[in-house]
């Protein structure tokens, strides 16, 4: 049984950059200020926490940034995605199509929701889902197929709407087209689009470590169709009185905070994109890394900074890089993912004789070292000296064996 983790074991000698930033979004005084005046408004006992004012204006912004028509508020993205899914009312026997190389919280909603996982290959040059190989998993029970914008870069989406309407469901019409942009706030699609204004729903993502953050947790998703979104303003809040639902609405805190967040994402998704660009640059010309691919125009946000060693490699070498650059440099990194069957058991479970060969060979040649644009400029560049002097000492050790 194939296994793999996030990280590879190690030694716990101190590091002086972690495996991976424990934030992505970094606030300034304009968030503090924004936290202050809410603490202070709701200090008496007739105000409390809730003002659906405030929640509404920044979901009004978000629609407004991502070109979508309606945006609403969750207190995460997982939840997200969770209530999107249940809006198919999915039966035994409907599918869901997904790549393989992912976070397993993409995953663990469709098993639980009904949907049977179809798991699907990624593309190798863009990590993210590859549609010829989608096209050879679909069939008359796919109800959705999911597309992940991975570590940031935007897929294009087209290929999978067009997918979609080639193969209808017999009862539901063409699957709908999820995406998951947990890792893409601000990004910008192939098409010209901003990342949340194609497809059925997009769920985003304000987790600590995503590319904008409401005091850690936190998610949104937009959407064209005035029915879902108002299906998901009644599943968030207890159903209305109408449905089942619960509560996974934001608190106004966190709307202000995510109001100020998203004035200044394209700064922070501008500084991000600069410091990968120069990662890249310092980088370049070492034979035995495969770098990631640089796009223009916001289409890629490096929300993790992807290597792929040689294939001969793949494992144990990979492996051996990341524990000497931890070790010897201070340096950590991360496989951010794994192939989601290989590390957690109930999905392995839940999509038993399933296999992706192409996503595991990536998987396995995959580390994504620690980079954030807060990091100063001259660290940067030990950053890349270590990685430089780290594959060659591996190179050499493969050589002679």
């Amino acid at each position: 049984m194939p296994t793999d983790a996030t990280t590879v074991p190690r030694s716990r000698a101190p590091r002086r950059w972690p495996d991976e930033p424990a934030q992505g979004g970094w606030y300034t005084d304009a968030e503090t200020a924004a936290a202050q005046k809410m603490l202070d408004e709701s200090r008496s006992w007739r105000t409390g926490w809730r003002n659906k004012d405030l929640v509404a204006a920044f979901e009004e912004a978000f629609a407004q940034a991502t070109r979508a028509r309606h945006a609403i508020a969750f207190n995460g993205g997982g939840t997200a995605l969770e209530m999107v899914l249940r809006c198919l009312e999915m039966q035994p026997g409907d599918q869901v199509v997904s790549c393989a190389l992912n976070f397993v919280g993409t995953h663990l909603p469709v098993i639980h929701q009904g949907g049977d996982l179809v798991l699907a290959e990624p593309d190798p040059l863009t990590l993210n889902l590859d549609p010829a190989d989608v096209e050879h998993r679909l069939t008359d029970r796919t109800r959705a197929i999911v597309v992940t914008h991975w570590n940031g870069l935007a897929a294009d989406l087209r290929p999978f709407l067009d997918l979609a309407e080639r193969h209808p469901h017999p009862h539901h019409g063409p699957p709908v087209v999820i995406v998951d942009a947990a890792r893409a706030a601000g990004g910008i699609t192939p098409a010209g689009l901003p990342v949340g204004a194609e497809g059925w729903a997009t769920i985003f993502s304000f987790e600590t470590k995503k590319l904008m953050t409401t005091f850690g947790q936190g998610g949104m998703v937009t959407t064209g169709d005035a029915r879902l979104a108002d299906r998901l303003r009644r599943l968030r809040t207890y159903g209305l009185s109408q449905e089942w639902g619960t509560n996974q609405q934001l608190s106004k805190i966190q709307a202000a905070v995510g109001l100020v967040q998203l004035g200044r994402l394209d700064e922070m998704n501008a500084a991000r994109i600069a410091r990968a660009h120069e990662r890249t640059r310092l980088l370049h010309g070492i034979e035995h890394l495969t770098l990631p691919p640089e796009l223009d125009g916001g289409r890629h946000l490096y929300y993790r900074y992807n290597l792929l060693v040689p294939a001969s490699w793949a494992g144990a070498g990979r492996d051996a890089l990341m524990e000497l650059l931890a070790d010897r440099y201070g340096l950590g990194s991360i496989i951010n993912d794994p192939v989601t069957y290989t590390g957690h058991d109930y999905i392995r479970a839940h999509t038993d004789g399933q296999a992706c060969p192409r996503a595991e060979a990536l998987a396995a040649r995959l580390l994504c070292p620690c980079l954030h644009p807060q990091i100063p400029a001259d660290e940067e560049r030990e950053i890349c000296d270590a990685i430089r002097r780290a594959t060659d000492e591996i190179a050499r050790t493969f050589a002679t064996t």
